[in-house]
């Protein structure tokens, strides 16, 4: 089976095939990565470039692999997202728990509600409490008195959506799933342990920061905050007023989130945005890291934020992996682990058969990511069945009706 996963960033368009015959081993048969400059803020500010540079990279993507691509896994990002953890509880009265009491718990909930310019990007069950003791398992086959359903449901902007919807059905590609990014991101970086013991894994990009959780094989929590290491360069050219071009070596070669006695010994030539021509200036690496630390510790802590909002701090996961391309800046992890009291790693893709040097930095985390997804995890099997009944029989209605009544 061939798999397509497609990645619409603010500063590069990146698309992966890969053969998933395995799924603990796909093979890459293309990657392939642009930069762009038609997106803003995940808004399309030229969406007939944008367009082009999507069809261009899909071309590109389906000469190496020697395939023809008519669907893909879109990456979706979560500014202005919005999650909801709810639950439903049912008295069983000690009864044998089946399928019919789940039905119930699930109709009686805010499972099928849909807001209002909203849509509804996951929508799970997360865990069941059989009379007070939480399991992750399925409760059918048990005893108890009540049953209590805990869900959580991630909801996107409907003009994002329906943006993304508009560029790929005017390239008539299909979308087979609408992935959020830090989902991705996490897929491609989190070991099965990092999954199973719980983990924050967040992915510092060029205009976002986004934070994916995991607890007991599960996603948790998926947010964005719309702060990246684009704002470290701009600050840093506003600064010490040189170009952007000049401020993105800076921060690359010298920049730290931490300080040394040394940095102040250690002077750099900048050039300055000037009329005249090969204006220069001196200043020492400390002045540079003082501009750094400010905006990252404002990131860091808007991130810490987020997981307070939804009392996630309260959960003392203590596993911390940074990905994406603004976890590469010197210091990064050493600062990450003060704030959120946390074991740090830096996080980069796993390696794949096919998979080229360059494409195993952590910027790409995302991308290949997309390509980890797997609906089934995220399904509730007799709602599945329903579905498929309402699709394909008459009493597909029925069944849906008499749900609703029981």
């Amino acid at each position: 089976m061939i798999k397509v996963g497609l990645d619409i960033g603010n500063s590069k368009i990146s698309c992966v095939v890969c053969d998933i015959k395995n799924f603990n081993n796909p093979k890459v048969l293309s990657f392939v990565s642009i930069p762009t400059t038609n997106i803003h803020k995940n808004t399309f500010t030229n969406f007939e470039s944008t367009k082009y540079e999507v069809k261009e990279i899909l071309k590109i993507a389906a000469k190496e692999s020697q395939t023809e691509i008519k669907s893909i896994n879109l990456n979706i990002p979560l500014i202005d997202s919005s999650s909801f953890f709810y639950n439903s509880q049912i008295n069983v009265q000690g009864e044998l728990i089946n399928e019919l009491h789940l039905k119930k718990a699930i109709n009686q909930s805010d499972f099928f509600e849909e807001p209002l310019n909203k849509y509804i990007l996951m929508n799970f069950i997360l865990n069941y409490e059989i009379d007070d003791k939480k399991i992750t398992g399925n409760p059918i086959g048990n005893f108890a008195q009540k049953l209590n359903i805990n869900f959580y449901k991630l909801l996107a902007e409907l003009n994002t959506i329906n943006s993304y919807q508009n560029l790929f059905n005017e390239l008539k590609i299909h979308i087979s799933k609408l992935i959020p990014t830090p989902l991705s991101s996490a897929l491609c970086t989190l070991n099965k342990d990092d999954q199973e013991l719980g983990a924050i894994c967040i992915d510092l990009g060029e205009s976002s920061t986004s934070l994916a959780v995991f607890e007991n094989n599960k996603l948790i929590f998926c947010d964005s905050v719309s702060i990246g290491s684009k704002n470290i360069t701009n600050d840093i050219a506003r600064g010490i007023s040189t170009t952007k071009e000049s401020a993105e070596r800076l921060k690359t070669l010298y920049g730290s989130v931490l300080s040394s006695p040394s940095d102040e010994y250690e002077i750099i030539e900048v050039p300055l945005i000037s009329s005249e021509e090969n204006q220069f200036k001196q200043i020492n690496r400390s002045i540079i890291n003082s501009i750094i630390k400010p905006r990252v510790e404002e990131t860091l802590e808007l991130i810490w934020q987020k997981l307070k909002q939804y009392q996630l701090n309260k959960k003392r996961i203590k596993n911390l992996i940074l990905t994406g391309g603004g976890s590469q800046l010197e210091g990064i992890s050493d600062y990450a682990q003060v704030i959120f009291d946390s074991n740090v790693r830096l996080g980069s893709p796993m390696k794949l058969n096919g998979l080229e040097k360059k494409f195993l930095g952590p910027q790409f985390s995302q991308t290949l990511g997309a390509i980890f997804y797997q609906e089934s995890k995220y399904e509730i099997d007799f709602l599945k069945k329903r579905e498929n009944l309402r699709k394909n029989t008459l009493f597909g209605r029925f069944s849906s009706w008499l749900d609703q009544y029981i």
